[in-house]
C-alpha cells in the first residue's frame, strides 16, 4: 500500500499527516508549539522544540493510521513563510526562530519607505518589503546583533528546517525562495536584491532552489530513530504554505482566487506573467515561469479567535467539559443576528491591518439592544470585507470568477455564504479539512512519480466541496456596507497614531 506524509507547521501548532494515495486522510497528530515573547514585537520559537514537537506527531500520525512506516512513500514538509531561521558553521540554530508575526523589524521598514529601495524593490523582487520579511529581519539584526549577523552561514525558512533535520540536506523550493531575495523576471536569487538591502555579506548563505517536487534527501537514521519513519524515505523540497493550501484546494490554477481565511488574510491568483504592484506581492509559483501574486494582511480569522478567547471564555469551557464544540453553540447566534439588520461594523484589524501596524480594531455602531450574536456576525463581516479589499485589487490586475476558500471558519456554512454575498461570485469550499499538508503530499507524490505532476489530484475536488451562490438581494445590502466600513476606516487613518499615543506614558504618570 502507498501513502504519503504532509508535515504543516503553523504559527502555534505542528501537524503531521497520513493520506492514502487517493487523497484520503488516514490520521492527523497535532503539538502545540510555544511562542515566545521576550520583549514587544518579537515573536520567536526554540527551533530544536520545533522539531521534537514535529517528530512527535509525525510518530503519532504514523501509529494513528494503522500502518507501517514502510508503507509512506515520501514525505513533505510546508510551514508559515516568511520569517527567519538561522543555522550557523556547524548547522546549529543562530538563536530561535522568528516567526512572521514578528515585527521588531518596523524601524527598518520605515527607514526603507522613506527612501528609494520601497520602488527599487517593487521592480527588482515583485514585492515592497514588510516587517517580518526576511531581508528586513536580517537588515534588523545585521544593526542590532552584528556578532550574530557574522556567525550567519544559512538562510532558511521554517519548513527548510524542519526537512534539514529529515534528511541532513540544506535547501529551499521557488515557492520559498521568493519571498525577499529573487529576481521577480528570472525567479532566481538575485546579488543585486541583497545589495539593497544592504546584506551582501550573506549571499552565499542563501540554500539552493528547486522544485517544490524534487527530492530533497532521504530521512536519516537519527530522524528515523525518532519520527518512526522508516530510513531511507524521500523527503521533498515542499513549498511555503500559503501555495500549499491553494494547491490542496484546487487553487493554485488559472482563473481562480485562492482565500485562506487564517490567522492572516491571504488571497493569490496564479499568472504566467509579471504582473507588480504594491498591493500584492509577486512571487515564484509551483512551476517556473508562472507567478503567485499574494494580497494580504494579519486581518482575518485570528480576530474571530480573539473574540472567543476574550468574551466566550465560559461557554468554551463548557462546551470543553460536555465534549461539543463552541462553533455549533455560536452558530445558532450568529444565525439568528443574520436574521436582523444591525448597525454594528467592526475592523479586524486586533493584530495588524492592510493600513500598516498603526491601525486599530472597533466596534462601530454598538447599542445598548444588541447581542453577542449581533458582535459575532459584525465580526465575521469585518473579516469577509478585509478579504475584500485585497480581492479587489487582485481584480484590478488579474481575471478570475471563482473563489476557493479554506480556513477554520471556512466550515461555517453562514461564513461561507457570506464570503459568496461580499465577494459576489461563487465559492467553493472543500472537505478537505488539512488543505495545506495535502498539497505537501502532492509535491510529495509527484517527487516519487505517484502522480504526473503536483496537478495531478487523485480526488474529484467537484464531488467533494460545496459551492455557494451569491444572493443579489444580500450582496446589495453588503455592498452599502462594505462601501461605509471602508469610508471610516479612512476616516479613522489621521486618528490612528493619536490613539496609539494613548498607550504612551505623559509626564507625571506614576511608573
Amino acid at each position: 500500500m502507498a501513502s504519503l506524509l504532509g508535515i504543516d507547521n503553523g504559527l502555534t501548532v505542528t501537524k503531521a499527516v497520513i493520506f492514502d494515495a487517493d487523497g484520503t486522510q488516514l490520521s492527523v497528530a497535532r503539538r502545540r508549539v510555544p511562542q515566545s515573547i521576550p520583549q514587544p514585537r518579537f515573536v520567536e520559537r526554540d527551533m530544536a522544540g520545533l522539531w521534537s514537537a514535529t517528530a512527535e506527531a509525525i510518530r503519532e500520525a504514523i501509529t494513528l493510521s494503522g500502518r507501517p512506516a514502510s508503507d509512506i512513500k515520501a514525505v513533505a514538509a510546508t510551514a508559515h513563510g516568511d520569517g527567519l531561521y538561522l543555522l550557523g558553521e556547524d548547522k546549529q540554530p543562530l538563536g530561535p526562530g522568528i516567526l512572521s508575526l514578528d515585527s521588531r523589524a518596523g524601524a527598518v521598514i520605515d527607514t526603507w519607505s522613506e527612501s528609494a529601495v520601497f520602488s527599487q524593490a517593487l521592480a527588482l523582487t515583485g514585492q515592497i518589503p514588510h516587517v517580518s520579511a526576511p531581508s528586513a529581519l536580517l537588515a534588523w539584526i545585521k544593526q542590532h546583533e552584528p556578532e550574530r549577523y557574522k556567525r550567519i552561514r544559512h538562510v532558511l525558512g521554517c519548513k527548510d528546517w524542519l526537512r534539514f533535520c529529515l534528511t541532513g540536506t540544506i535547501g529551499t523550493d521557488r515557492t520559498e525562495a521568493s519571498t525577499s531575495f529573487t529576481d521577480v523576471h528570472t525567479q532566481a536569487f538575485s546579488p543585486e536584491a541583497m545589495r539593497l538591502f544592504g546584506l551582501d555579506e550573506v549571499f552565499e548563505a542563501l540554500p539552493p532552489m528547486a522544485h517544490s517536487a524534487e527530492i530533497a534527501g532521504y530521512v536519516t537514521s537519527d530522524a528515523a530513530t525518532l519520527t518512526g519513519l522508516a530510513a531511507g524515505t524521500p523527503v521533498a523540497f515542499g513549498l511555503h504554505d500559503v501555495t500549499a493550501s491553494a494547491l490542496g484546494i484546487g487553487g493554485h490554477a488559472d482563473d481562480i482566487v485562492s482565500i485562506v481565511a487564517g490567522t492572516y488574510s491571504i488571497n493569490q491568483v496564479v499568472s504566467t506573467d509579471v504582473r507588480v504592484d504594491p498591493r500584492w506581492f509577486c512571487r515564484n509559483a509551483i512551476d517556473a515561469g508562472r507567478w503567485n501574486n499574494m494580497a494580504i494582511s494579519p486581518a482575518s480569522a485570528a480576530n474571530y479567535d480573539w473574540f472567543l478567547d476574550t468574551l466566550c471564555r465560559k461557554d468554551q469551557d463548557a462546551a470543553a467539559e460536555s465534549g461539543t464544540s463552541i462553533h455549533e453553540t455560536l452558530a445558532h447566534e450568529i444565525d439568528a443576528a443574520l436574521q436582523r439588520p444591525s448597525t454594528i461594523l467592526f475592523h479586524p484589524y486586533l493584530f495588524g491591518s492592510p493600513h500598516g501596524n498603526v491601525a486599530s480594531g472597533s466596534f462601530l455602531g454598538l447599542h445598548g439592544w444588541h447581542d453577542r450574536g449581533d458582535m459575532l456576525k459584525a465580526v465575521l463581516e469585518g473579516i469577509a470585507f478585509n478579504h475584500k479589499i485585497h480581492i479587489d485589487a487582485l481584480h484590478d490586475g488579474f481575471a478570475f470568477k471563482e473563489a476557493r476558500l479554506t480556513g477554520g471558519a471556512s466550515r461555517n456554512p453562514a461564513f461561507a455564504q457570506m464570503f459568496a454575498d461580499i465577494l459576489g461570485m461563487p465559492v467553493t469550499v472543500t472537505s478537505t479539512d488539512e488543505a495545506a499538508a495535502f498539497g505537501a503530499a502532492l509535491c510529495a507524490g509527484a517527487a516519487v512519480g505517484l502522480f504526473a505532476s503536483v496537478q495531478d489530484d487523485p480526488r474529484d475536488l467537484s464531488a467533494t466541496g460545496r459551492q455557494y451562490q451569491p444572493d443579489p438581494a444580500r450582496s446589495a445590502d453588503f455592498n452599502r456596507r462594505f462601501s461605509l466600513y471602508c469610508r471610516i476606516a479612512e476616516t479613522l487613518k489621521p486618528l490612528w497614531p493619536d490613539i496609539e499615543q494613548l498607550s504612551e506614558k505623559t509626564e507625571g504618570d506614576s511608573a
